[in-house]
C-alpha cells in the first residue's frame, strides 16, 4: 500500500488535501473489493401468499449493517475537511459502528478511540480491538458527552453518528441499502414490499428508507421495531416525548435513552414495542432456519414481522416484508446465546418460540 502524503513544505491546506485525495482514493477502493450483500428469503408454511426476506447485513467486511454508516461517516467527515492526517477519531457506540469505524481508521492510518458501556458484550470489545481501535468502557449511559470530553481533550474529531447518521449517507441512491434491497427485489413474485422493517439505534437506517421510497414513489411503508424500553416508539407516538430515565434493554445497538438528531420520526410510517425476550427467541430460531446465527437486533425485526404478516393474514392480504439481518450472532455468544446468562437475567423464551414456530414452523 501506497503511504498517504507526508508533512512537508508545501502550504498545510494543499498538503492536508493531498491527504484527503488518497484518503477517500483508499475507501472507495475498498467500496470497489467489496460484493453487495445477500437478501435471503425465509419460508412461511404458516403464511402462504406473504414472503419474508433478510437483508444480510453481516456479511460486510465488519461484520455489521453498521459498515455502510462508518464509511459514509467517514466520507462525509472528510469531504467537510473534519479529518486529516494526524486526526484521531472518537465515537460514541455500543460496540457495531466502533468496529467498522476502527476499520476504516486503521485503513487510513488514524488512532480510533471507541466510548462504550462497560455492559458492552466482551466479543465486540475484542472485535474493536482487533480491528485497531481503542475500547474505551465507562460506566452508565453517557457515552456521547465522554466521547465530546476526549475529542476536545485529545484534539480529535468525535465523529457523532447520532447527529450525522441520517444526513452522511446519499438516500437517492448511490448503492445505498435501500436501493440495493429494490434491486435484488425486482424479480421476486412481489418486488415491492408492502413494508420494510428496522431499527434504530442513530434513525439513520430508517431516514435513508424512508426518503428513498418517498423519492421513488414506491408504495412501501417503514415499520421501526423498537425495544419496550427505548424512548423512539414513545417519541413516534407523543412528539412531546424526548427522553426516558433509562433503555434498559439487552438488545445491542437499537434503542435509545434520549430521541437522537438522526430519528426523523415522520419518515416512520409505524412502531412496533418488542420485549427483551421475544428478540432473543427470534434471533435463536431464524439462527436455526439459516444456519448461522445473527444478533439480537434482527430477532427484534423479526418479532415485528410477526405483527405484520398477522395483520396481513387477517386481511386478506398477499406481498413481500424485508427486514434486515444486522449483525452476527457470534458477538453474543457470551450473553444473548448463553442459556446460564438468560437464566440469570430471567428470561423465559417458551411463550415466545411458540408463536415464532406457528409462522416458520416447527423445525429447530
Amino acid at each position: 500500500m501506497n503511504a498517504l502524503p507526508t508533512m512537508e513544505a508545501r502550504p498545510k491546506a494543499i498538503e492536508d488535501r493531498a491527504w484527503v485525495d488518497e484518503a477517500v482514493r483508499r475507501i472507495e477502493a475498498d467500496i470497489n473489493r467489496s460484493a453487495d450483500t445477500h437478501l435471503i428469503r425465509l419460508p412461511l408454511p404458516g403464511a402462504p401468499g406473504i414472503t419474508l426476506y433478510l437483508k444480510d447485513e453481516s456479511s460486510h467486511p465488519t461484520g455489521s449493517l453498521k459498515h455502510r454508516l462508518a464509511r459514509s461517516l467517514f466520507l462525509y467527515a472528510l469531504c467537510n475537511g473534519w479529518i486529516g492526517p494526524s486526526t484521531t477519531i472518537i465515537e460514541s457506540s455500543s460496540g457495531s459502528t466502533a468496529i467498522s469505524e476502527a476499520y476504516f481508521a486503521r485503513l487510513l492510518g488514524l488512532r480510533f478511540i471507541a466510548v462504550m458501556p462497560r455492559s458492552t458484550s466482551p466479543e465486540k470489545v475484542a472485535a474493536i480491538a482487533f480491528e485497531g481501535g481503542e475500547p474505551h468502557l465507562i460506566d452508565g449511559w453517557d457515552t456521547s458527552g465522554e466521547a465530546r470530553r476526549l475529542a476536545a481533550t485529545l484534539g480529535g474529531h468525535y465523529m457523532d453518528q447520532f447527529t450525522f447518521a441520517e444526513r452522511a449517507t446519499d438516500w437517492r441512491g448511490n448503492n445505498n441499502i435501500a436501493e440495493s434491497i429494490f434491486d435484488q427485489m425486482a424479480r421476486e413474485p412481489h418486488p415491492v414490499p408492502r413494508w420494510i422493517v428496522c431499527g434504530a439505534g442513530t434513525g439513520g437506517t430508517a431516514a435513508t428508507l424512508g426518503r428513498f421510497v418517498r423519492y421513488r414513489k414506491f408504495a412501501t411503508r417503514i415499520c421501526l421495531a423498537d425495544p419496550v424500553a427505548s424512548v423512539f416508539h414513545r417519541h413516534h407516538a407523543d412528539r412531546s416525548v424526548r427522553q426516558v430515565a433509562a433503555c434498559t434493554s439487552v438488545i445491542e445497538g437499537i434503542g435509545r435513552t434520549q430521541v437522537e438528531p438522526s430519528f426523523i420520526p415522520d419518515l416512520v410510517d409505524r412502531t412496533v414495542v418488542v420485549p427483551d425476550a421475544a428478540s432473543i427467541a427470534a434471533a435463536r430460531k431464524v439462527s436455526a432456519l439459516i444456519g448461522r446465527s445473527c444478533g439480537g437486533s434482527t430477532g427484534t425485526n423479526i418479532i415485528a414481522c410477526l405483527a405484520l404478516i398477522g395483520e396481513m393474514t387477517a386481511r386478506g392480504q398477499d406481498g413481500s416484508i424485508v427486514t434486515l439481518l444486522c449483525d452476527s450472532g457470534e458477538r453474543y455468544r457470551s450473553t444473548l446465546y448463553d442459556d446460564a446468562w438468560l437464566a440469570t437475567q430471567g428470561f423465559d423464551l417458551s411463550q415466545h418460540s411458540a408463536r415464532l414456530d406457528a409462522v416458520f414452523g416447527s423445525r429447530p
